[in-house]
C-alpha cells in the first residue's frame, strides 16, 4: 500500500494525524491511501476542504484536533522515553500490518531497541482474561516461556492477568516479548504494570498507535487488538468469557488468515466458555508451546508424539500378547484353554507360555499356568481390562 520510503513531510504529517484520527478509522485510512498524509492534513486546515465520508460535524471535530496537533512536541516527548515513530514505507514497518487495509495504523510509536519488523516475522500472540484464574496465569506463563525458549517473540497487551503472565514467562526465560498498548508508550497502562512494561521496554518492545501522553478508552482497547492479531502469525487465547477482547483478537486473526488457537479449561468455568466456543468453531486446541509452534512454525517444527507410558506388555509380540490376554485374572488355565482363548494351536500356545515365563509374566504349576503377581499389576491393575 506504500510505494517507497516516506518523505520527511509525509512522516511529519502522519505523525500529526495520530492526534487527529482514531486507531482503525477506515475512512481516514482511505483518505491516506487516495490522497496521502500531507494532502489530508492540508485539507483539514482549510475551511472548505471537507473530504468525503464524514458529516460536517465530524469534520469540524477532526479540524479542531488537527489545529491542536504539535508533532514536533510529540517527537520530543517520545525521544525522552527512547521511543521512535515508524510508519508505512519505513524499513522497520511490519508488512503484515498492511493486511488490515484501510484500517491499518497511521504509524506506530515504538519504544525499545530491536527492529519491530524483524521481531514480527516469528511472533505469536498470547492473550486472555484480565481476571484470570491461577490455572490461566500458569498456562500463560508456561506458554510465554516455552515460546521464548523456542526462539519465538511473545506479543500481548500488557494488561493484568493472562497478558502479564505471558510477558513475564517470556522475560523469565530470557526471551523476546512485545507489549502493544492502547495508550501512549510513555504512559504505561495499567499503572500497576509500570515496572513490567518498563522491563519490556528494556528487553523487548513497547508499541502503540497513540501519541505520547494519550490515554486508553474502551474502544481503543478493542481496536488495539487488531494490531496484535495482524502483527503475529497466530493468536492463542488462554481463558476468555463469551464477551471478551481476547476472543475478538482471535476472531480478527481468523479474518486475516492467521491461526486462532485456544487452551481448554474446565467446562464449568465461565472464563473458559469463550475459549471453548472458539474451539467448537475453527479454533485449534493447544496445550503447550510445542503444539503452538507446530501450527504456526516452519515445516519440521513438530510437537513430540503424545502417548501414555510404555509398559512391558506393549513390547510383546502380537502372538504372545494374545496368549497372555487369554489367561484369567485369578486362578490358572491349561495350555489348551490358553490356545482356545488366543485363537491358536495348543503347541503354539505352549511355546508362547514358556516365552512369557522367561519374561516374568507367567508361572507354571503342574498343568496349569497363571499370571505372576507383577504381571497381574501391569496387565490388569494398570488398565489391562479397559
Amino acid at each position: 500500500m506504500t510505494a517507497g520510503p516516506p518523505t520527511d513531510e509525509e512522516r511529519l504529517a502522519r505523525l500529526a494525524l495520530t492526534r487527529v484520527l482514531e486507531p482503525g478509522d477506515a475512512v481516514g485510512g482511505r483518505w491516506l491511501r487516495e490522497a496521502g498524509a500531507v494532502e489530508v492534513l492540508r485539507r483539514l486546515g482549510e475551511e472548505e476542504g471537507r473530504l468525503a465520508g464524514v458529516t460536517s460535524r465530524r469534520w469540524e471535530g477532526l479540524r479542531a484536533r488537527a489545529a491542536g496537533a504539535r508533532p514536533e512536541c510529540d517527537l520530543e516527548a517520545a525521544r525522552d522515553v527512547g521511543a521512535r515513530f515508524v510508519c508505512p514505507g519505513d524499513a522497520e514497518w511490519p508488512l503484515p500490518l498492511d493486511d488490515l487495509g484501510d484500517a491499518r495504523p497511521i504509524g506506530l510509536w515504538v519504544r525499545g531497541r530491536p527492529s519491530l519488523r524483524i521481531w514480527a516475522v516469528r511472533s505469536v500472540a498470547v492473550v486472555g482474561a484480565r481476571a484470570c484464574t491461577q490455572y490461566g496465569a500458569h498456562m500463560a506463563a508456561d506458554l510465554g516461556a516455552g515460546l521464548a525458549e523456542r526462539g519465538w517473540v511473545v506479543v500481548s497487551g500488557g494488561a493484568y492477568g493472562v497478558d502479564g503472565a505471558a510477558h513475564r514467562g517470556a522475560l523469565g526465560a530470557g526471551g523476546a516479548t512485545v507489549a502493544v498498548l492502547a495508550c501512549g508508550v510513555d504512559r504505561p497502562y495499567p499503572r500497576g504494570h509500570v515496572e513490567l512494561i518498563g522491563r519490556i521496554a528494556e528487553q523487548g518492545l513497547v508499541v502503540g498507535e497513540l501519541p505520547p501522553g494519550d490515554h486508553p478508552t474502551p474502544s481503543r482497547f478493542i481496536l488495539r487488538n487488531r494490531v496484535i492479531a495482524a502483527l503475529t502469525r497466530g493468536t492463542v487465547v488462554v481463558e476468555a468469557a463469551y464477551r471478551s477482547g481476547a476472543l475478538a483478537t482471535a476472531r480478527c486473526a481468523q479474518e486475516l488468515g492467521r491461526f486462532a488457537m485456544g487452551v481448554p479449561g474446565p467446562a464449568t468455568s465461565g472464563l473458559s466458555a469463550g475459549v471453548h466456543e472458539l474451539l467448537r468453531g475453527d479454533g485449534v486446541l493447544v496445550t503447550d508451546a510445542a503444539e503452538v509452534v507446530e501450527l504456526v512454525g516452519d515445516m519440521g517444527e513438530l510437537a513430540p508424539e503424545r502417548r501414555g507410558p510404555v509398559v512391558p506388555r506393549d513390547l510383546l509380540a502380537p502372538g504372545a500378547a494374545r496368549v497372555l490376554a487369554a489367561l484369567p485374572a485369578r486362578g490358572r488355565a491349561t495350555a489348551r484353554d490358553a490356545a482356545v482363548g488366543a485363537g491358536t494351536t495348543e503347541d503354539d500356545a505352549v511355546g508362547r507360555l514358556y516365552e512369557l515365563q522367561s519374561l516374568g509374566f507367567v508361572e507354571r504349576h503342574g498343568d496349569g499356568w497363571q499370571l505372576t503377581r507383577q504381571a497381574y499389576r501391569t496387565v490388569f491393575a494398570a488398565g489391562g481390562e479397559s
